[in-house]
């Protein structure tokens, strides 16, 4: 093949080849519904996502964890919660803790990258996915999921930095800042820059920023989304 034909290749070819099973797997959460986003906040599932990459560099960073926590009905669902640890991490990051009363599935380290994310794809599902500095975890993801299962990751994010500073103006808060949102709600981080449990320090924001999204009259994922686009045009306006 050239390098035309390469370029021109489809990305639903994956560099990898699956297997018939793996192959259903996929076609399943391809097929799966898509999320009625103009939902209550209070009727809907967000997934919280975090990751651990070997660089800073989105565009050439290895994925080396995926961490992920459910926010169901605006509850933390401690059983509802997954990660993906690769087996470059170091044996004592494998068993973290987060305060859950539940321990999350795990996916064992020796697991190759293709079974991981297929079951992190059938975990999300299709709904709206949240994060801290979105651009980040999304690229590194999206990355991933095209070199390993030839899938476009077109889920509808949210990212916190962008919607915390319009919720809450009166703090003061840089939009790279997690750790001072963290110290202005009293939200403990059990251990930063683990995957799992800054996804969950994470969900406790979305769980603060919904409630009070909700009394301004920001009642919906929808709604969330225009509001952080909102505010990217604002400020690439400015």
């Amino acid at each position: 093949m050239n390098w035309f034909a390469r370029f021109l290749r489809p990305v639903q070819d994956a560099a990898a080849v699956l297997d018939a099973r793996q192959e259903q797997l996929l076609a399943d959460w391809r097929q799966s519904s898509d999320v009625d986003l103009r939902r209550s906040h209070y009727r809907s599932r967000y997934v919280v996502i975090d990751v651990e990459a070997s660089s800073g560099d989105a565009h050439t960073a290895r994925l080396l964890a995926v961490a992920a926590v459910a926010v169901i009905d605006g509850q933390i669902a401690f059983r509802d919660a997954w990660q993906l640890l690769l087996p470059e991490v170091e044996p004592g990051a494998a068993s973290p803790s987060v305060g859950v009363t539940e321990a999350p599935a795990e996916v064992p380290a020796e697991v190759p990258m293709v079974e991981g994310l297929l079951s992190f794809l059938g975990f999300v599902g299709k709904a709206p996915v949240v994060a801290y500095n979105a651009r980040f975890v999304r690229r590194v993801l999206k990355r991933a999921l095209a070199e390993y299962l030839g899938v476009r990751l077109r889920l509808p994010w949210l990212d916190m930095a962008w919607i915390l500073p319009d919720l809450f103006r009166e703090v003061d808060a840089g939009p790279e800042r997690l750790d001072a949102w963290l110290e202005h709600f009293g939200i403990a981080s059990i251990k930063r820059h683990d995957a799992l449990s800054d996804a969950f320090a994470t969900a406790q924001l979305l769980q603060i920023a919904v409630a009070h999204a909700a009394s301004k009259g920001f009642e919906t994922p929808a709604s969330l989304r225009e509001l952080e686009k909102a505010r990217r045009h604002l400020h690439q306006s400015a």
